[in-house]
């Protein structure tokens, strides 16, 4: 699979992604393994997000999304997650903000009625030709998405999350191996990862367990938003599978690691969804 160049402003936009990337679970049959569950997914508008909230609702549970500001995937996932009965809310705003971290876990539980389930998925990401081009401030607002959001929602969401709640992160194989082109990226997500695997200690006597997945490439709205078009034209090419991944094909992951009938025992873990490459480290 190849893209044509394309290119768009951040955050982007699905509808004018070429081609559409499948993040509709449409062949997804649920099984109860989440019913009555309620979960909060950052970054859930679209791309991975998108498909885990699909996904989620499937499994029976109710949903409360937090995104930035792309307001029509938003809409479009919300009327995806009501078509399988289920509550779906809307939580815009920056999540570079400490501020609004909280009052998304709020409004979340408010709406909800609790919470039991979260996924700390937001993320940004600005590809660099030369480490001389970071600037102080691309570093403090990556962190500030990528990191310091899933501590400041998680924090705000612990004293609601009890015995069999369950987190899980959205890391990157970029967190395992680095890259030249996205070095603050890769760094947030490492950090993501080497922060479940202390909060799997910390959490487990409380029963709530804490994973990441890290997926390789994938074909979701930050990549025309954030890469060259010759990049995009190329992207995920160099996986094993010869193609990057669709939103689709990730979201079962997530499914498992929130089932405590599939994952009880999986606490601390990063699942690397790479296309066929050997797992780095």
């Amino acid at each position: 699979m190849s893209q044509p160049p394309q290119k768009q402003e951040p955050p982007g936009s699905t509808a004018e992604m070429r081609p559409k990337p499948r993040d509709e679970m449409d062949d997804y049959v649920g099984r109860d393994l989440l019913r009555d569950r309620r979960a909060l997914i950052t970054g859930g508008d679209s791309g991975i997000g998108r498909a885990v909230a699909v996904a989620f609702a499937k499994e029976g549970a109710d949903i409360a999304i937090a995104y930035l500001s792309e307001h029509a995937d938003a809409e479009h996932t919300t009327e995806l997650v009501r078509k399988q009965g289920r509550q779906c809310v809307l939580l815009p705003g920056d999540l570079a903000r400490a501020d609004h971290c909280r009052d998304v876990v709020d409004n979340a539980v408010r709406f909800l009625g609790g919470l039991d389930l979260l996924v700390n998925n937001v993320a940004t990401q600005t590809e660099l030709e030369s480490p001389d081009e970071l600037t102080e401030e691309q570093w403090l607002h990556t962190f500030d998405v990528n990191i310091h959001s899933c501590f400041r929602v998680t924090r705000r969401a612990l004293p609601h999350l009890g015995e069999g709640s369950v987190i899980v992160n959205t890391s990157s194989v970029n967190g395992l191996r680095g890259n030249k082109k996205l070095i603050d990226y890769s760094t947030t997500k490492g950090a993501i990862n080497a922060w479940a695997y202390a909060m799997a200690q910390a959490l487990a006597p409380r029963g709530i367990r804490i994973n990441c997945v890290a997926p390789g490439p994938v074909w979701t709205p930050l990549i025309p938003a954030t890469m060259s078009e010759k990049h995009v034209e190329s992207f995920g090419e160099h996986a094993p599978a010869g193609r990057p991944a669709h939103p689709d094909e990730l979201a079962p992951s997530y499914v498992f690691l929130a089932a405590n009938r599939l994952s009880s025992y999986y606490n601390g873990e990063v699942i690397a969804a790479l296309g066929g490459e050997t797992h780095p480290g």
